[in-house]
């Protein structure tokens, strides 16, 4: 690993750590009307276009901004005023597609599980007998808890119901297989600095061509038209606005890394690699975690936390970033937990040098098991 001396390695689930080669493409500056900036937008918008197996089906739209940006964007562009969502919810990021669409004005309703328990296919099915709803909304990989949830039978289900399917892969695209000729989606949104090692700034969202064209006039928020955006980047190459510049090339070179790496196999299988060497250190530690391997994406992994008395997690927490390593709070909201991230341009002897940075940390805190509370 292509590492920068003395930076602290990022286990959280983005951003994350990125290779010495994407932090270097950044140290030039561009105007954004040259055409080397042109090319390379270009460049981009088909490598991820060819990543998801949606060329000549969709056409990839970039957007300034954070993932959330970008969803926003989505769902504001596709869903029209009259129209009605179904929303997935296992986690935070579910909830706040909710939230997105109380400030965008759009009807919808929501079918919630629990965090540690994906969608039921047939479930979705039963909801989409109300036929007001138009689009479903779903999580890939929802970091809230690290859980895979099952976005091909869920596509199954809404393609034969007829609905549009739209999939936040934020934290899967690149590292979760996602084909669209297995899984039928109308837009899939991700961005620049997860699962593709590239730095924050942008998003994107992939989008089925024929449904962006009826889109016209549908978004609440000029910057944030999908529409507009790609008609005028369609017609000369260039962004509405200010673009990142620095962002799109620290991407450009590290999606050279993860095509050289293999693709999305060659990345599923160092996270996934990553992910057991964690699983099984933690394991030896007394930990517990909040997933059964059946349902845990190798992006990041939840754990309950210590009923060790000596064990306070912001000492913990401190005391390894002190050893160069930078943990995840908890999101769940019905067990104290944390989270280590396994993505990142990070490989087998990182992972191994971090568990031993946590065991050190341990026994400095006269923590004797890292095992939660035992289930009543």
């Amino acid at each position: 690993m292509t590492l920068t001396p003395g930076d602290p390695l990022l286990l959280t689930p983005g951003p994350l750590t990125t290779a010495a080669e994407t932090r270097d493409a950044m140290m030039h500056d561009w105007g954004s009307r040259d055409q080397s900036f042109i090319d390379a937008n270009a460049t981009v918008r088909a490598a991820l276009l060819k990543i998801a197996n949606a060329e000549g089906s969709h056409v990839c739209v970039p957007l300034q901004g954070s993932g959330t940006f970008v969803v926003e964007a989505t769902l504001g562009t596709l869903i029209p005023r009259d129209g009605k969502a179904l929303i997935l919810i296992n986690g935070a990021y579910g909830t706040r597609m909710g939230k997105i669409l109380d400030y965008a004005g759009r009807a919808y309703t929501i079918m919630e599980t629990p965090e540690d328990t994906p969608p039921d296919p047939a479930d979705v099915a039963d909801a989409l007998a109300d036929g007001d709803i138009t689009h479903v909304l779903v999580v890939h990989c929802e970091t809230t808890s690290g859980i895979l949830n099952p976005i091909e039978d869920i596509s199954r289900v809404v393609a034969e119901a007829g609905r549009s399917l739209i999939i936040d892969a934020m934290s899967a695209f690149g590292a979760i297989e996602l084909d669209a000729s297995k899984v039928t989606f109308d837009a899939v949104m991700a961005s620049s600095n997860k699962c593709l090692e590239g730095v924050p700034g942008m998003g994107f969202a992939l989008i089925r061509e024929s449904v962006l064209e009826g889109c016209k006039g549908n978004a609440h928020s000029l910057a944030l038209d999908l529409y507009d955006q790609w008609k005028a980047m369609e017609g000369n190459g260039q962004w509405r606005f200010t673009p990142p510049t620095h962002v799109i090339f620290a991407f450009a070179k590290a999606i050279e890394q993860f095509e050289a790496e293999g693709g999305q196999p060659g990345r599923f299988a160092r996270y996934s690699n990553n992910c057991k060497i964690l699983v099984d250190g933690m394991a030896e530690l007394g930990f517990r975690t909040l997933l059964p391997q059946g349902l845990q994406a190798p992006i990041i992994v939840t754990f309950h936390m210590p009923s060790d008395p000596a064990f306070d997690f912001q000492v913990f927490y401190d005391k390894v970033k002190d050893r160069g390593f930078v943990l995840y709070p908890g999101k769940l909201t019905v067990a104290p937990s944390f989270r280590v991230g396994c993505i990142g341009h990070l490989g087998a002897d990182e992972m191994k040098a971090a568990l031993k940075a946590m065991s050190e940390v341990l026994d400095e805190m006269g923590v004797k098991t890292g095992a939660p509370q035992a289930a009543e």
